[in-house]
């Protein structure tokens, strides 16, 4: 193919104007186009290609049947698609898929893992300026890299611009010291695709062509405040003119074979002007062999032709083929004079940071105004002969682009009738929790005791941190919050990864819910590791619930009902809820302290430590958690008892102990006292302090008194006529123990929807008064979700003065302005994810119960009442309309850039962050936190179809399509049929009402 004829396949017809190359509005950005390389003398490692064909390689032909055509006609009715057969293929141990994958951290330096000093400051120990001459000693880090399931082999991308000192192999940002809200990446990347096995994966890279301004953040972040706004990448003047590489880095696997990875690596110049660009695919061996004695052998890097390197390692054989890459191109016109291939001149290095080659591509005078570049590799165990896609560029690309379509089938079939907008928000949110798969090592006893043939650590670190868990043996492939900002494991934001995560990959999400209960993980004593910093820090209990919906979500929608998973792991939570009784109920009254609970500053004073005003803090979101633990294990318990009759004493148990739980709601010191978290005249749950028989409510209208609402289960009657001994059991607390069956609870004499009975810790009365500030726009309401934190205490913060200092809870409804938790995140305002997906899945369960006879006032004061799901529904909506454009073109959490909102080469991509802003909706916080943050997708595939344009109004009584009057009706909880008959991987052409399975919030299905 000679340049011209390259050119026109790109860009079309030539043309000697100079104006932009833009893309389709329509497209949203996950499909790219990939030069050829012309016809050239043969090379080593294309002398094969002719033979094969010669010899009848029907898989090296152009022409050749697609896999997924083939495989449909092999297993005809059965086939639910080529990326569904490949999960199963790897659940049933016959393909390794998941060998491979993007399991390499995006930030290994300052990390706990690392941190050897004397006073624990990670940050500061091991900084990003000596990240590219010391070692790691428990993980590697790179841009858009991946490795195998063991880190024994890394593969990543480097690039130079020509300018910066230091090859970009890394992505950089600000400590926690340097940060004025913590720690940062100051990057721009995109998490665009992948399928769960890894089949086919997409990410984009931009990198200025200007100095990469490394001092001028660190200097700047340095120098502001808590009360302004982080100085970002785009803040500075490295993207002004459009002066920076859009760098896409594409992975495929061979259709039938696990470890034959293609890479493609695609940069367009998106400047005016021309410019030079230098990408460097490398390949790694961790350090492994300078930590023990005797010293053990290394692995083995050889190049055995030109640009090929075999791999020798005792667990990974493969080869590693840089081939050759066409010319740049542009979209102006170009002379008709052949220009040369580019041949990447391979690199070695071999030190005790560093052991790996690299192909080093240099890429001149590359047009402007979209001229492109392009890098082909393959990693995998063939040799040439043996595989035709390492020497046939138009076979390699056809291969990738098989498995881009693969993820296109498996993605659409979870994203029918949505909006090619709210398609692509869920497509990437699911992406990204793909992406932030990390491998992740930690061996307290080594990482305590330091290694044989190092200095020993200082004596003081042993005192530091984590001391008590010396049983810590961990080697997995975990899902990481953000795998820059907090790229090890936290156990809560763990429990919401797997919402959505079940929603593609059950099989993983249910691993990654057993992990934590495993022996090497959760202490004897039951308590389960919360995340680096401190694995004893005390995570609210919601392991249970997730357990159980992922359960549930598994048997929606794929129609497996994995018993053995939800009972190992439920008896593992009889150890973990014991645990909790015995450590964080001080008094045995049943209130429960918890400490912070992972809602950092939400209160006045620090709850992981003792209160200045002396006392104990009764937490009503401490008590309200275990409430909520307690219904999930009796859920649980109730399902088991299906199967087994042992497990129905055993929910019996968890019933009594919800009672007793809820009564302390209203908890009595002693018998002549009785003092309440409930205020009955503000209508809203508070903590309060206790002093012996005296207490204080804390007035703070938080999230605290609105997680009571979580403590709620829907039984249905044939659940309760199943199991005569529960019936029993509860039917004597009933009539025995009537003050304790009224008091803090719904009132189980009566009986709601389908004769259901409800458990809950608050009655009909406290959940509307509850809600009609929950649903005030003028206080937790907001277009974008519920906030953490009242909007009334912008005017009315809540302060208490102690041994003269001043306390104070504050309406901020963007980033901390206190250093609180290490100030990188804010529960005085923002809108998080996590916690609003409870409150909404609460709502659909008190709508199980109380079907359209409850109607609330939503907004209130707005005059429009609607049942209890259709509020639920908004919510949702409000949250979606976070990411979705609006009727401008603009995302709110984009914060009104126009940059980000309007050119487009940045509009169609989305980033997932931490929490939002709770009167705009502004991003805020980690960047790249899909871990809970994906929990969009799962709300737009539950109700996207219904969901209207933001800042649109909402039509009262909406005529949108709902399942909700219907599916409440299905059999459930001890019902018997409950699959429907189609799945969203059927091989029959479902109706989208078949599809969205999820819209079904039954009893059973919720």
């Amino acid at each position: 193919m000679s340049a011209k004829q390259l050119q026109n396949k790109i860009f079309g017809a030539s043309s000697s104007s100079s104006s932009n190359l833009k893309p389709n509005p329509s497209d949203p950005g996950l499909t790219i186009n990939i030069p050829k390389p012309p016809v050239a003398s043969p090379t080593p490692l294309s002398q094969n290609k002719a033979i094969q064909r010669a010899n009848g390689d029907t898989q090296s032909s152009p022409t050749a049947e697609k896999y997924k055509d083939r495989l449909l006609a092999r297993l005809k009715s059965e086939y639910q698609g080529v990326e569904r057969y490949r999960l199963l293929q790897d659940e049933r141990r016959e393909r390794h898929w998941k060998k491979w994958g993007p399991y390499l951290s995006e930030r290994q330096w300052a990390t706990v893992r690392e941190d050897y000093s004397p006073d624990g400051d990670a940050w500061s120990h091991f900084p990003h300026s000596q990240a590219r001459s010391r070692a790691f000693r428990w993980g590697e880090d790179g841009i858009a890299g991946i490795s195998d399931n063991h880190l024994d082999l890394c593969f990543s991308v480097a690039l130079w611009n020509g300018v910066d000192p230091i090859l970009k192999e890394r992505l950089f940002g600000v400590t926690g010291h340097e940060g004025n809200h913590g720690e940062d990446v100051k990057e721009l990347y995109y998490y665009l695709d992948s399928t769960p096995t890894h089949s086919y994966m997409k990410y984009l890279y931009k990198y200025p062509q200007r100095p990469f301004p490394y001092d001028q953040l660190v200097r700047e972040n340095a120098n502001r405040s808590r009360d302004v706004n982080e100085y970002e990448l785009l803040d500075t003047d490295s993207f002004d003119e459009d002066r920076y590489w859009d760098v896409f880095v594409e992975y495929s696997k061979d259709e039938d074979t696990p470890n034959a990875i293609s890479i493609r690596i695609t940069a367009y110049n998106r400047g005016p002007d021309s410019a030079t660009l230098h990408i460097i695919p490398q390949l790694w061996f961790p350090n492994t062999w300078s930590w023990s004695k005797p010293t053990p052998e290394k692995p083995s890097l050889h190049l055995v032709a030109p640009g090929a390197v075999a791999v020798k390692h005792p667990s990974v054989r493969t080869n590693l083929y840089c081939l050759p890459s066409p010319p740049p191109v542009g979209p102006e016109a170009i002379d008709e004079e052949e220009e040369d291939n580019v041949y990447p001149e391979m690199l070695f290095t071999e030190n005790e940071t560093n052991y790996k080659p690299g192909g080093h591509y240099i890429f001149r005078d590359v047009p402007p105004n979209g001229g492109c570049v392009v890098v082909r590799c393959k990693l995998t165990p063939s040799k040439p002969d043996e595989d035709a896609g390492i020497t046939d560029e138009e076979l390699f690309d056809m291969s990738m682009e098989e498995r881009r379509e693969e993820a296109d089938e498996f993605y659409g079939n979870l994203s029918l009738g949505l909006t090619d907008d709210l398609r692509s928000v869920m497509r990437q949110a699911l992406a990204g929790m793909m992406w932030s798969k990390q491998y992740y090592k930690f061996i307290q006893t080594e990482w305590m005791s330091g290694d044989p043939a190092q200095p020993p650590p200082p004596p003081s670190r042993k005192y530091i941190r984590n001391r008590e868990w010396k049983h810590l043996h961990i080697e997995d492939i975990l899902s990481m919050p953000d795998k820059w900002e907090y790229p090890f494991f936290a156990a809560w934001d763990t429990a919401f990864h797997c919402i959505p995560l079940a929603m593609v990959d059950p099989a993983f999400a249910k691993k990654q819910l057993d992990l934590l209960t495993r022996e090497w993980y959760m202490k004897p004593d039951g308590q389960i590791p919360a995340y680096e910093w401190n694995f004893s820090d005390v995570n609210p209990p919601v392991h249970a619930w997730a357990v159980f919906r992922v359960f549930k979500i598994e048997r929606k929608l794929f129609g497996n009902e994995d018993l053995k998973f939800l009972e190992r792991v439920f008896q593992k939570l009889l150890l973990n809820f014991t645990w909790w009784v015995n450590r964080k109920d001080q008094g045995g009254h049943n209130v429960f302290e918890g400490g912070f609970l992972g809602l950092d500053n939400i209160g006045a004073f620090n709850r992981s430590e003792p209160l200045p005003t002396g006392g104990v803090l009764r937490q009503a979101d401490g008590t309200a958690w275990m409430a909520f633990f307690c219904l999930n294990m009796l859920s649980m318990a109730l399902e088991l008892a299906k199967h087994n009759s042992v497990y129905e004493d055993i929910a019996s148990k968890f019933f009594e102990h919800f009672i007793f739980i809820a009564d302390a709601m209203t908890y009595k010191p002693d018998p002549d006292n009785e003092l309440s978290l409930w205020n009955e005249e503000e209508g809203f749950y508070f903590d309060a302090i206790q002093w012996g028989n005296h207490a204080q409510q804390l007035p703070v209208r938080s999230l605290v008194g609105l997680i009571p609402l979580y403590a709620t289960l829907v039984l249905e009657p044939s659940t309760i006529n199943r199991f005569p001994g529960f019936k029993k059991r509860l039917e004597w607390f009933i009539e025995n123990r009537p003050e304790m069956a009224r008091r803090n609870m719904a009132n189980m004499k009566g009986r709601g929807k389908g004769d259901r009975l409800l458990l809950a810790l608050c009655d009909k009365d406290r959940l509307v008064k509850i809600l009609e500030r929950m649903l005030d726009e003028e206080e937790f309401f907001s277009d974008y979700g519920i906030r953490s934190l009242s909007l009334y205490h912008k005017d009315h913060p809540y302060s208490m003065t102690v041994h003269g200092q001043k306390y104070e809870v504050a309406y901020w409804p963007g980033d901390s302005k206190s250093g609180m938790f290490g100030g990188n995140s804010n529960w005085r305002g923002p809108i998080w994810l996590a916690t609003n997906f409870l409150l909404i899945e609460s709502l659909q369960r008190f709508s199980q119960y109380y079907g359209n006879d409850l109607e609330v006032e939503c907004p209130t004061n707005s005059g429009d009442f609607m049942p209890l799901n259709k509020a639920a529904e908004e919510i949702q909506h409000r949250i979606i309309h976070i990411f979705a454009r609006d009727i401008d073109g603009r995302r709110a959490t984009n914060g009104g850039s126009t940059r980000l909102d309007r050119d487009p080469y940045f509009r169609d991509y989305v980033w997932f962050y931490e929490f939002f802003h709770g009167n705009e909706g502004t991003g805020l916080g980690a960047s790249h936190q899909t871990g809970w943050t994906g929990l969009v997708a799962y709300h737009i595939m539950q109700s996207g179809i219904s969901c209207r344009l933001p800042r649109t109004p909402r039509t009262p009584r909406s005529h949108a399509r709902h399942y909700f009057d219907d599916q409440l009706e299905t059999m459930s909880e001890g019902g018997d049929p409950l699959a429907t008959p189609y799945t969203p991987y059927s091989a029959v052409s479902p109706s989208p009402s078949m599809i969205h399975t999820l819209e079904d919030i039954s009893p059973d299905a919720l």
